[in-house]
């Protein structure tokens, strides 16, 4: 099927916005001054607004956007550990006890987003169906298998090995070489968490200001002046929740995050019959590739939500979509004449050690880098901001106080994004 055809119905939206679309904008007078201001109204700011609010600070949210418009509700809905680097790498670099440690909040934040969205009865189509990650060679295939086999004393996590003579129990394609399942691992409709996160922390009392950016902000005597277009808020709490979308608000912050656009489609809804036979335990899925993919069936298992980096540097829906479904058809041939009902993107946010951080710089505290797995360390660790903004010992994570890299020269804008997504795509075809 040519580009055009693919495209031809295709909404240039998330998927999951036809369910939940973006909240309307209301018009507020802003407040002289607030106890706690938070800049970005994604998972992160919400969950640390929430906390402030419910622990009896006065919080407002603003956001250059809607709330939730950047990549709260354009993600894949995946929810992992999320931490990245091995034991081993962060032992290195950190020691054994603070590896363990920074390990341990990623299974932290596991647990605690689903006791979190089933304690606030949130419907959001939360579930936990566990992560099929497949290899995409048979070395890789053996790496896995083999870092499973020896899963540092108390990290263990509840995974199996899936031999490549069994990965049609899994999935329906032949082009990986087996894989592992990790059974803990959780699917979500990120739009709908988003909403029902953001009428708890309403609820709470958080007032919420979309389309008012921040423009500047000042430290003056022991308070912060912010700049809006709508005038100045002096608040005695700031918190930077910007993530993927970080600018010169905080040039700081800027230096230490790489934007990198995630791109997604949805597939045309599927023959009857048909996801049972390419999902059929309705698992979320990951490759071992460096430019990885990810998918899903959507929620009630009509179609496919497919997601992925696929140009090497950033690009229009209008592009990606069809690249995507190339990509899609080389995993699940059948899909090939299956057209696009929706392609989006966003941005995430990478960092040069490949870890989230947390901190305070210059007084405010922040959040962020999340390595494109940000649903449940984003929600984890704004909850934990918020904590620390109360003076709760509980808000004390293992990821305070590591030194946030930057290289020498960069100043927010990846020039070595292309070469280096070149190079890993060369790795990925051996």
């Amino acid at each position: 099927m040519s580009s055009l055809a693919l495209m031809e119905n295709c909404k240039l939206s998330p998927y999951w916005w036809e369910k939940t679309p973006r909240p309307a904008s209301q018009e507020k007078a802003l407040p002289s001054s607030v106890d706690v201001l938070v800049i970005g109204a994604g998972y992160t700011g919400l969950h640390a607004a929430l906390q402030t609010a419910r622990g009896g600070r006065s919080t407002w949210v603003i956001d250059a956007e809607d709330a939730g418009w950047g990549c709260s509700s354009r993600n894949g809905g995946q929810i992992s550990t999320s931490i990245k680097p091995t034991y081993d790498s962060l032992a290195k670099q950190h020691g054994s006890q603070k590896a363990f440690d920074i390990l341990r909040e990623g299974q932290n934040s596991l647990e605690w987003i689903e006791h979190f969205v089933r304690s606030e009865k949130i419907d959001c189509d939360f579930g936990k169906v566990g992560r099929f990650h497949a290899a995409h060679n048979a070395e890789q295939y053996e790496l896995l298998a083999n870092k499973l086999t020896n899963q540092p004393k108390g990290l263990e996590v509840k995974a199996h090995v899936v031999p490549r003579s069994e990965q049609r129990q899994e999935l329906g394609s032949d082009v990986y070489w087996g894989g592992v399942v990790y059974e803990q691992h959780c699917s979500v409709d990120p739009a709908a968490y988003h909403q029902g996160l953001l009428e708890r922390a309403v609820s709470a009392g958080v007032e919420i200001i979309s389309r008012c950016p921040a423009m500047n902000i000042q430290k003056i005597g022991n308070e912060f002046h912010i700049q809006t277009p709508r005038g100045v808020i002096k608040a005695k709490n700031v918190v930077i929740a910007t993530n993927g979308y970080t600018g010169k608000l905080t040039p700081w912050l800027q230096r230490r995050v790489i934007p990198i656009g995630s791109y997604m489609i949805a597939t045309d809804a599927l023959p009857p019959g048909m996801m049972d036979r390419l999902i059929p335990k309705d698992r979320i899925v990951s490759d071992t590739r460096r430019v990885v993919y990810y998918y899903r069936s959507s929620p009630d298992r009509t179609r496919i939500l497919f997601g992925g980096r696929v140009s090497h540097q950033e690009t229009d829906p209008r592009v990606s979509g069809p690249k995507l479904h190339h990509d899609l058809a080389e995993i699940f041939p059948e899909l090939k004449n299956v057209g696009i009902s929706h392609s989006w993107c966003g941005f995430v946010a990478y960092t040069f050690d490949e870890l989230m951080h947390t901190g305070v710089h210059d007084g405010m505290h922040y959040a962020m880098g999340y390595c494109g797995a940000g649903v449940g360390t984003s929600s984890y660790f704004g909850m934990r901001i918020g904590q620390q903004i109360l003076g709760l010992k509980e808000g004390t994570t293992a990821l305070d106080g590591l030194p946030f890299q930057t290289r020498p020269f960069y100043t927010g804008n990846p020039w070595f994004l292309a070469p280096s997504i070149r190079y890993y795509r060369w790795l990925d075809s051996f």
